[in-house]
């Protein structure tokens, strides 16, 4: 039998050691937790693109919300870029809808377009990263089609493509406008 003060000792000694176990292995689950973030730009962009769903695995639904609408170069009395509201389509559920609102007055020239209204209705679909959208001003008769890809890397946040003026007030050669289209935060 230990004498009681050897006792008291090798508790306290069963003490310290268990703090330096717990204090070393606190340290090293800390150094595990900052392995990623030491390689942060590897870790991040790799898991972003594991999170990034392919073009062809996109849905309409990922769509829904804001985007900015930019043009290269707009045809004459059309602003430099639109707002566009994407949502579900109210009778077909895998299908978009929405507008575009156009801020005709900021456009130069006059301050609206034959056959273009400043909000237009859209109907359209996703297919296979393709973004396939008509619009109406009147909500009849198709005044504009927009054509447009997800861009490779933007996690569907980007499209590029034309626009045509299909209005009954269009040039016959009205050209393709080309857009870019980017999701507001």
């Amino acid at each position: 039998m230990m004498p009681m003060r050897h006792q008291h000792l090798a508790a306290v000694a069963i003490f310290f050691i268990a703090g330096c176990l717990i204090s070393t292995w606190a340290t090293a689950q800390n150094g595990l937790k900052s392995a990623p973030a030491a390689k942060a730009g590897a870790s991040v962009s790799a898991s972003a693109a594991a999170a990034c769903p392919s073009a062809a695995d996109m849905t309409a639904d990922q769509l829904f919300g804001l985007w900015r609408a930019s043009f290269d170069a707009p045809p004459a009395g059309f602003p430099a870029s639109a707002t566009m509201l994407l949502e579900r389509h109210a009778e077909f559920s895998d299908s978009l809808a929405g507008a575009v609102s156009r801020d005709f007055g900021a456009a130069a020239g006059s301050p609206a377009v034959a056959g273009h209204a400043a909000k237009a209705f859209l109907a359209g679909d996703l297919d296979g990263g393709l973004l396939l959208l008509d619009e109406s001003s009147d909500n009849i008769a198709i005044t504009g089609t927009w054509n447009g890809e997800i861009v490779p890397g933007s996690c569907g946040k980007v499209f590029t493509g034309v626009w045509k003026d299909t209005s009954k007030s269009a040039r016959v050669d009205a050209p393709d406008v080309r857009f870019t289209l980017t999701r507001l935060p």
